[in-house]
């Protein structure tokens, strides 16, 4: 025997669960887009240590350092050749970094280059920085950033950046674990 509103009551469970059913998947599954994705290489793009920027008669222009990145298994592979270390076989974190030409070279920044950033301090409380990826800024927001060095430098971050007709067209901040 059914009680008043007992059928109703099963209804609204019912309705709740499959509504939850569709969140938790959908959750699931925006999780996963958001996971972590490598920078796609091209021959315009370079990964370098961006040593400064400036602003100067109407141009902006950077000091980069060029590295090689490094990850997965190439990782490990340029790990055992320069560090040749018996017992670690294996680049900790999954990334390595082979800097075998420290010269600087300055390229011009357009004024309108895409900024792509994965981590920064955003509201002024650096315990409250977190990963948001592809987070696009502008470049003057970017320049901030490089240039204030009193509790998080971004010039310790790799950049892969995109050169195209001598000016950087497009920078990427790479995350490290």
């Amino acid at each position: 025997m059914l009680l008043k509103g007992e059928g109703t009551m099963k209804k609204t469970l019912l309705s709740a669960l499959v509504v939850l059913i569709v969140l938790i998947q959908f959750g699931a599954a925006s999780a996963k887009d958001d996971a972590y994705q490598p920078v796609a290489a091209s021959p315009e793009t370079q990964t370098s240590y961006i040593e400064s920027i400036e602003q100067k008669d109407g141009k902006i222009t950077a000091v980069v350092d060029y590295i090689q990145w490094f990850e997965g298994e190439e990782a490990n592979e340029q790990f055992r050749l320069h560090e040749q270390d018996p017992d670690m076989t294996e680049a900790p974190d999954g990334y390595y970094i082979v800097n075998e030409d420290d010269a600087l070279v300055e390229l011009e920044i357009a004024p309108d280059a895409e900024v792509r950033m994965q981590i920064y301090n955003r509201t002024g409380n650096i315990e409250e920085a977190d990963i948001v990826w592809d987070e696009q800024i502008d470049v003057d927001r970017f320049i901030g950033l490089i240039q204030d060095h009193e509790e998080w430098d971004m010039r310790d971050f790799p950049y892969h950046i995109t050169v195209k007709d001598g000016k950087i067209i497009k920078i990427v901040q790479q995350y490290i674990p």
